[in-house]
């Protein structure tokens, strides 16, 4: 239908054309390259209406959600860049889009990334990821009662808290990927810690997307070791891993967290630094671990991140706590 529809000579429809985008967008785990060249196009210019009416940037919010369902597909930069930019910069500058919209945009960007290395210049220094989203975690987080548990919450605090882990799941997404550091990120990682640090008691699935980020963060060969020791990611990790009864999938990234900081340490050409500095850097991060008891924890876990990270558990206790223990 979306074929039949673009290739029609004449009575276009353009709004049917825009729906049937969506829907194969929002329902469809994959799609041809065909498909990709017709419909991201149709889309970002449909996103770029800049008109104030209610309905409209309803119908802008839809189409920047879709995009941001495609986390795979082929498609050169020249279908998409130029578009997805205007409409970021223009936010920045406007503030026009829904925060929905908005956290979409950034995503449809970010699952390109790594198919184009050349992205990650346009999303650090021209469209500055970094203090663009915590910008909107700051708004997003003041706008929450934390000490309220999710069923508690009015309808718009939920919409917040949904918000705030879509935030959490696209910067997991950039640590995963990107491949160039930038100043604002110190405070980026800053906000994540804080955000756990806010949400760790009544919110599990917030705290396992902030842990997750972390996790790539410090797997993340250009995000410095010594930033995420400044940042208290260390410290936020910790705190996770003394948490009664964790979720077991939490439990992995905690652990692989350490795992990276460690295997990073040991490897002085990946960090660039001098060898005195590493060695200053390797025991602070020890002594960190020491502070708290977990040296030898983590260290015997080593074996076990494999088992940790499967969907099914049938050889490890249900109360990760207790494995600890008996470890």
């Amino acid at each position: 239908m979306i074929i039949d529809e673009k290739e029609k000579k004449e009575g276009k429809n353009e709004k049917l054309l825009v729906d049937l985008c969506e829907c194969l967008f929002l329902l469809a785990g994959m799609f041809s390259s065909e498909l990709f060249s017709i419909c991201v196009p149709c889309l970002l210019k449909f996103a770029l209406k800049k008109d104030e009416e209610e309905e409209i940037i309803k119908e802008v919010e839809v189409a920047l959600l879709a995009l941001s369902n495609i986390v795979f597909g082929e498609g050169t930069k020249e279908l998409y860049l130029n578009e997805i930019k205007e409409i970021i910069l223009h936010h920045q500058e406007h503030q026009n889009l829904t925060r929905l919209a908005y956290q979409s945009a950034w995503d449809f960007l970010i699952f390109r990334l790594d198919n184009d290395e050349s992205l990650n210049e346009v999303i650090a220094n021209e469209l500055h990821f970094g203090r663009e989203s915590t910008k909107e975690l700051e708004v997003l987080t003041r706008n929450v009662d934390w000490k309220k548990k999710e069923e508690e919450m009015s309808k718009e605090e939920a919409n917040e808290v949904l918000l705030i882990t879509g935030w959490m799941k696209t910067i997991k997404s950039y640590f995963d990927s990107c491949k160039l550091w930038n100043e604002e990120y110190v405070e980026l990682i800053g906000s994540v810690v804080q955000i756990y640090r806010t949400a760790k008691d009544n919110y599990e699935e917030i705290r396992y997307w902030c842990v997750f980020s972390l996790r790539n963060a410090a797997g993340n060969g250009f995000v410095p070791v010594d930033e995420l020791l400044k940042s208290g990611a260390v410290d936020c990790v910790l705190e996770d891993i003394r948490k009664p009864r964790l979720n077991h999938e939490i439990t992995y990234h905690s652990l692989t967290f350490f795992e990276n900081i460690s295997r990073r340490l040991k490897r002085e050409k990946l960090e660039k630094m001098e060898e005195a500095k590493r060695k200053e850097l390797k025991r602070k991060v020890l002594e960190k671990i020491e502070e708290e008891g977990y040296e030898d924890i983590i260290t015997s876990f080593h074996g076990t991140f494999c088992l940790l990270s499967r969907k099914h558990y049938p050889l490890l206790s249900l109360d990760v706590s207790v494995y600890f223990v008996n470890v």
